[in-house]
């Protein structure tokens, strides 16, 4: 029996990326019931993530469990080239809150910061974008004020021949368990304020019917 969960379901080959404690791959799985549709990844290694997110540790026993494939060092850049990954292809491919990671002395509004998150976004987007089937989705959620706006994730999506096909509203407790984690290497393991968060909906031009 299909399950959904929001704009998720038990149907569909859905691919997770950047994932903090794995915690929302684990609410998937969770309301399917199993995850045997699901990759689930981190750039972190599994060693690493140990350190920064110790709750990861469940999260990743219970995705192995209920049948969901878990890799680690998995970089967004160039994923579509992973040794597993590169034959695969999904219909949906979510990116929950994308973050270059914080330095010191550097704010978020920072002209360099805001850089580093728009080559995140752009080398995510063109790796994603032949990793999908035939009308297959790219979800980003992001927050959508400032200074997170001026990413600019749309113009972003654009360079890459997609397009926006819808832009919702972010409601975390929609997703029972989901804690959003700062990651980076800076009070890893805290959350951080969602303010205007949206989930931005993108699909390839050409299967758009443009």
């Amino acid at each position: 029996m299909e399950r959904w969960i929001e704009h998720y379901s038990s149907s569909q080959e859905i691919l997770l990326v950047g994932e903090g404690d794995f915690s929302f791959s684990a609410c998937l799985a969770r309301a399917f019931g199993h995850a045997s549709n699901m990759v689930a990844t981190s750039l972190d290694s599994q060693e690493s993530l140990w350190g920064k997110h110790p709750s990861c540790v469940s999260h990743l026993n219970e995705l192995r469990q209920r049948g969901c494939l878990v890799l680690h060092d998995v970089d967004v850049h160039d994923m579509d080239l992973h040794y597993f990954l590169s034959w695969k292809k999904f219909d949906v491919i979510i990116f929950n809150f994308p973050h270059a990671g914080f330095y010191p002395g550097l704010g978020e509004s920072h002209f360099q910061v805001i850089e580093m998150h728009r080559q995140l976004l752009r080398g995510f987007f063109a790796s994603a974008q032949v990793m999908l089937y035939s009308g297959g989705e790219i979800h980003v959620t992001t927050r959508d004020d400032f200074p997170y706006n001026t990413w600019d994730v749309e113009e972003l999506a654009d360079e890459a021949s997609l397009v926006l096909t819808e832009k919702v509203w972010f409601e975390k407790s929609d997703y029972p368990g989901y804690r959003n984690k700062r990651g980076g290497n800076i009070d890893s393991n805290k959350s951080f304020p969602l303010g205007e968060s949206y989930t931005f909906k993108f699909e390839v031009e050409s299967d758009y019917g443009y």
